[in-house]
C-alpha cells in the first residue's frame, strides 16, 4: 500500500535504477513498519525540471500511504533525502517530498480496496 514516486532532472543508468528502488522499498516498509510485499517504488525518467531558479540536480518524491502519521514524516525526510542525496548526488536542499496518507476506502488492491 505504500507508494513512493521518485521524480528528478538525474540521468539514472537501469542498473543504478534497480538498485534505488529496491533500497528504498526496503527503507519505507522499514519506517512504516509494514510489510515489503505491499510496497511500491517507480523512477520516473529524467524530465527537464528546475528549484529555485536553478536546474541543477533536483528530485520530488511523492510518498503515500495507508495510515502515514504525521509524527512519522520527520524521520522519513531525513532518510529519504539521505537515499537520494546519496544514490543520486543530489543535494538534501534540492529534495521536496509529498507525504498523503490515504484513506483505506480511497486505495484499491487484488480486485478490492482496503
Amino acid at each position: 500500500m505504500p507508494y513512493l514516486k521518485i521524480q528528478t532532472n538525474r540521468p539514472v543508468a537501469d542498473e543504478a535504477s534497480q538498485n534505488l528502488v529496491r533500497k528504498a522499498s526496503a527503507l519505507v516498509a522499514d519506517k512504516l513498519g509494514k510489510s515489503e510485499s505491499y510496497v511500491m517504488v517507480a523512477v520516473d525518467p529524467p524530465r527537464p525540471m528546475i528549484f529555485a531558479g536553478d536546474d541543477s540536480p533536483t528530485a520530488f518524491l511523492e510518498l503515500k500511504s495507508i495510515g502515514l502519521d504525521g509524527n512519522q514524516t520527520v524521520d522519513l525526510s531525513a532518510a529519504l533525502c539521505e537515499l537520494i542525496g546519496d544514490e543520486l548526488s543530489i543535494d538534501k536542499d534540492r529534495i521536496y517530498i509529498e507525504f498523503a496518507n490515504a484513506e483505506r476506502n480511497m486505495w484499491g488492491w487484488n480486485g478490492r480496496t482496503f
